[in-house]
């Protein structure tokens, strides 16, 4: 988002004194969309583009028959005669030399793009935004040390100026000087045929008079290289961006900056020559997330961070290899195994693995701590039942006992 500010100067066209001030309009305050700014820019040229097309009968052009079969030679068909390099040389086929394309273009192709009329307004408020940002002007490449502010307002005079000297002079006077020089020296010649075709050179972009009422300036600032005018009632976003970068550099008249509130509205209230358009809003205010994040009012509510937990990244196994892996998604498979191998070979399950161990000492000895594990765990086991149901029994209501007549009588 650009920077704020309540009022903008406005300075005297003929000195460069300032001649009063002027309400900032809201559209300097919309979002910095690059991305949407870019796409639009790309289907707007897409727009421009001319239809073009190979002849329907390019290739064709001679009476070529095939051979046939038994000559030894593809049956490509060939040019006929005789006497000359050309007869009996390969035609019609895009392998050929002289033949046909592959696929050949067609003018009916879908040159033109549809844009949406909300998303070319935002992208021109976006645009119209980052005019007022210095940094943004300056990595466009425009030479502004001189310029006295952005954006550079000036009274309305400059509309009625009909000779080029006078344009060139207040550009002159407002530091744009530099950037009217830079655009000479970076013209360059155009490579490929485009230079015989009527645009030899590649001129670069200078600043941008945004006006209101054409009285004149349009055909005055014609003829200096680089200088573009536009009308703040039909904004061009090629102009006002372009390649698709932000942050052209304008010089406004008073009366087109009074023209944005009508052309673009507030963030309160609607445009009026747009209908029912508004300004497109910034999702955050404040685009610095780490100081939001490292504010008091966010580290006061959040908990301690956790310190010692690792997360394990334990290598996935297969179950059809790993019967750990396979208990753990079919409970009791490595058992139903065991059982079916058993019964195909009448083998005890594990008989097979205890008959290879059965000599050895340390499985001897595991075999004997584990029958002694659980010998100990059983006898534990049946201690804690008991003291268990003791414990149960303690608690139980004792059953009444009833009084018969005769103890009562007496």
């Amino acid at each position: 988002m650009a920077t704020v500010r309540p009022v903008l100067t406005v300075y005297k066209a003929d000195d460069a004194s300032t001649k009063g001030q002027v309400s900032m309009p809201d559209v300097f305050s919309s979002p910095l969309r690059s991305d949407l700014v870019d796409f639009v820019h790309k289907l707007m040229l897409k727009n421009t583009r001319q239809a073009y097309a190979v002849s329907d009968n390019a290739g064709y052009q001679t009476a070529a028959e095939s051979w046939g079969t038994g000559r030894a030679v593809a049956r490509i068909p060939r040019v006929p005669g005789g006497g000359t390099h050309r007869a009996g040389q390969g035609a019609f086929g895009n392998m050929c030399r002289g033949g046909s394309m592959f696929c050949p273009t067609k003018i009916w192709r879908r040159w033109h793009r549809k844009i949406n009329v909300t998303q070319k307004r935002h992208a021109v408020s976006a645009s119209l935004a980052s005019s007022a940002v210095g940094p943004l002007v300056m990595a466009r490449g425009h030479r502004i040390e001189e310029v006295p502010e952005l954006p550079l307002v000036v009274d309305d005079s400059l509309e009625k100026m009909t000779k080029t000297k006078d344009v060139y002079n207040l550009c002159k006077r407002f530091g744009l000087k530099a950037d009217l020089d830079r655009v000479l020296a970076n013209r360059k010649i155009r490579a490929g045929k485009g230079k015989s075709r009527g645009r030899k050179y590649k001129t670069p972009r200078g600043p941008l008079i945004v006006y209101n009422n054409d009285s004149g300036i349009v055909k005055a600032a014609k003829n200096i290289p680089g200088l573009d005018v536009l009308n703040v009632n039909s904004p061009n976003l090629l102009k006002l961006a372009p390649g698709g970068k932000l942050g052209r550099m304008c010089i406004w008249t008073e009366s087109a900056i009074q023209a944005c509130e009508d052309n673009f509205g507030t963030f309160t209230a609607a445009s009026k020559n747009k209908k029912g358009y508004h300004l497109n809003r910034a999702v955050m205010t404040n685009c610095d997330l780490s100081k939001i994040i490292n504010s008091e009012e966010i580290q006061s509510v959040l908990r301690p961070a956790r310190e010692g937990m690792v997360k394990v990244c334990r290598q996935k196994k297969n179950p059809l290899k790993s019967l750990d892996a396979l208990n753990k998604i079919n409970p009791g498979a490595s058992k139903r195994k065991a059982a079916a191998r058993s019964a195909n070979t009448g083998e005890k399950p594990g008989a097979k693995r205890a008959a290879k161990h059965s000599k050895t000492d340390a499985f001897n000895s595991v075999v004997i701590n584990k029958s002694k594990q659980l010998a100990k765990k059983k006898k534990c086991s049946k201690v804690a039942k008991a003291w268990y149901k003791q414990q149960v029994d303690a608690y139980k209501i004792a059953p009444k006992v009833e009084v018969s007549d005769d103890v009562s009588e007496e």
